[in-house]
């Protein structure tokens, strides 16, 4: 597993901008970044593929928040182990 900078995760995503980035977000369909210094963050690769094959897969929003919502319990099961 690697972590994503901005211009990876675009490229990754089809995603255009920043904002379109922060909006899913927001929306929960998309995973919230990781500190990876003082003021930078990053995305975990494997987060990424994941919500990419969500989306190839056709789920539905709903199911692709859910996968958020896991993706993000996983991260704390990591920091607990």
């Amino acid at each position: 597993m690697s972590i994503l900078r901005m211009p990876a995760v675009k490229a990754e995503t089809g995603h255009r901008s920043h904002a379109s980035i922060y909006n899913a977000i927001k929306a929960g369909l998309f995973t919230m970044p990781v500190q990876i210094g003082q003021r930078s963050v990053g995305w975990p690769s494997d987060e990424v593929q994941a919500i990419n094959a969500a989306r190839i897969a056709a789920k539905s929003e709903a199911e692709i928040r859910e996968l958020v919502k896991r993706l993000h319990s996983k991260r704390t099961e990591l920091a607990t182990a």
